[in-house]
């Protein structure tokens, strides 16, 4: 059942929103050739519990960090430990805060030093069919107009996206009704209503959409070893413009 909040309640998920997006810059500055992802894991945790919150992922069906942090081909879920940075990785970094009982979630691609422009490339058409997309979160429009629009846009640029993982609704627990896909037919799905929270997340292929599931039963990688990027935020559907609960980063290279 798709749930709609109320103001006491946008205003929690405000807090939790702002919370998990400075979790996602403290990851993001964190970057660098040397850093361990167990590293920057630990910075996500010690941030969000300072302030008052607690990491969503963490113990979430088992996982024992509290960011995903996927590197190059691995497209999400990637566990936190003691991989060493590299300079020309790419690092998907995806995090979420609870304070109050409600959650924030959002996820970004980042460069780690000197990276390929083809790399360059995928990380920024990934982020800006999140906005493509978000240009239909609006009341009145369905969920699948966010959906065709993120498609259009990233096979536009040749690109694949995966098709197993989705967005969702987000609020008293991580994931609630309805799925957001990142693919679709425009003018299908749930009708989009004032008060409606959704977590949008495309995820980018530079080869074909298809993935495969690691050993360890999270992590998960593209089939053909090409990179893959990812970028979230959590929406709020007003009256007018969506708000960005999560914040916007701007360009992120």
């Amino acid at each position: 059942m798709i749930t709609l909040k109320s103001e006491k309640e946008i205003a929690l998920m405000r807090r939790a929103g702002e919370i998990t997006a400075a979790a996602r810059a403290v990851a993001r500055d964190m970057v660098k050739p040397g850093v361990t992802t167990q590293q920057i894991d630990k910075a996500v945790f010690d941030f969000i519990k300072s302030q008052g919150a607690t990491p969503s992922f963490l113990n979430y069906y088992g996982f024992t960090g509290s960011a995903c942090i996927s590197v190059n081909d691995e497209v999400i879920h990637g566990i936190p430990g003691k991989r060493v940075l590299r300079e020309g990785d790419i690092v998907s970094v995806d995090v979420g805060a609870n304070i109050g009982g409600f959650h924030g979630d959002c996820a970004g691609t980042y460069p780690c030093g000197q990276v390929s422009e083809e790399a360059l490339d995928l990380i920024r058409v990934t982020q800006q069919s999140f906005f493509e997309g978000m240009r239909y979160a609006r009341e009145g429009y369905r969920i699948g107009d966010i959906s065709a629009a993120i498609q259009s846009y990233v096979e536009s640029h040749g690109y694949s996206i995966v098709r197993e993982y989705v967005g969702h609704g987000i609020g008293r627990t991580l994931h609630e009704a309805p799925e957001v896909p990142n693919f679709g037919n425009a003018g299908r799905g749930a009708r989009l209503l004032r008060g409606m929270t959704l977590a949008v997340e495309p995820m980018v292929n530079a080869g074909t959409a298809a993935i495969m599931n690691m050993a360890d039963g999270w992590t998960v990688k593209t089939k053909d070893g090409k990179l893959s990027a990812h970028y979230e935020n959590t929406i709020l559907i007003t009256a007018g413009d969506p708000e960005l609960l999560t914040g916007a980063e701007g360009s992120l290279v």
